[in-house]
């Protein structure tokens, strides 16, 4: 218990599936957290989850695509917990298609959430984190940011390999080698967790059910407790010499 004590924490995509069990652990281990997302009942209740168990948050409706509402989010959580230690830029979508099918539109929105919200997430971050002395900074990619896969996720791919290299860089920017703010960024790249998304989806075929599972060779899909205690570990001092890096959670999957 009190890994992250008296440490502040903003969560994207926090109202369910891999961003509340950060939340939750988070706030266990004694951050006070930011539950943000644009699903407005369900973040919260996760923040109300927190506050239940005895630990401290607020939740804030958040467009991760908005650089007004990322100035709102960073605005409000500095004016109600006096600093910021912690970004997850969790939040993500997915879009299933073919590339010879999938418009340009399609293709922008998917990019506008998984590679400008970690973009917007992460220089609000940095703005505030700089003032205070530094921080950690999580992106959240996948192992479809790592290698390829043949269930027409090219555009989620790209999305996701542009997250691992825009966290590579912004690790050095951040680092002594470049403007010595004292800000260590890293990214998480799970394997198919089995979040309510992952679990509709593999109900609905059967198929992509024995796919996702033969993925994995250790026999068995992840649950969000096993990304949020790698959060966790890179949101704490524990991890003062991991910078750049990434943090794959897969099963054996990118080793088979």
């Amino acid at each position: 218990m009190g890994r992250v004590e008296g440490k502040t924490a903003i969560i994207t995509g926090a109202a369910r599936g891999l961003g509340k069990g950060m939340a939750l652990l988070l706030a266990k281990e004694g951050a006070k957290v930011a539950v943000v997302d644009i699903l407005e009942d369900a973040g919260r209740e996760t923040a109300e989850e927190i506050r239940r168990g005895g630990g401290e948050a607020i939740f804030i409706k958040h467009d991760v695509t908005s650089e007004d509402s990322w100035s709102a989010v960073i605005k409000e959580v500095l004016s109600k917990f006096g600093k910021l230690d912690i970004m997850v830029n969790n939040a993500g979508v997915q879009v299933i298609k073919e590339i010879a099918e999938t418009s340009l539109e399609e293709w922008r929105g998917l990019m506008s959430v998984n590679l400008d919200g970690v973009f917007l997430g992460t220089k609000y971050a940095i703005r505030a984190m700089r003032e205070s002395g530094g921080g950690s900074i999580v992106n959240v990619s996948s192992v479809a940011g790592i290698i390829g896969t043949a269930d027409d996720t090219a555009a989620y791919s790209a999305s996701k390999g542009g997250v691992r290299l825009f966290t590579k860089a912004a690790a050095l920017e951040c680092s002594k080698m470049g403007h010595d703010y004292n800000i260590r960024v890293n990214s998480v790249h799970p394997g198919v967790i089995k979040t309510e998304m992952a679990i509709s989806m593999m109900a609905q075929d059967a198929e992509l059910k024995k796919r996702m599972e033969s993925n994995h060779p250790i026999g068995f899909l992840g649950e969000p407790i096993d990304i949020a205690y790698v959060v966790l570990y890179l949101a704490s001092d524990e991890s003062r010499l991991a910078t750049g890096a990434e943090f794959v959670v897969d099963g054996g999957w990118t080793a088979s």
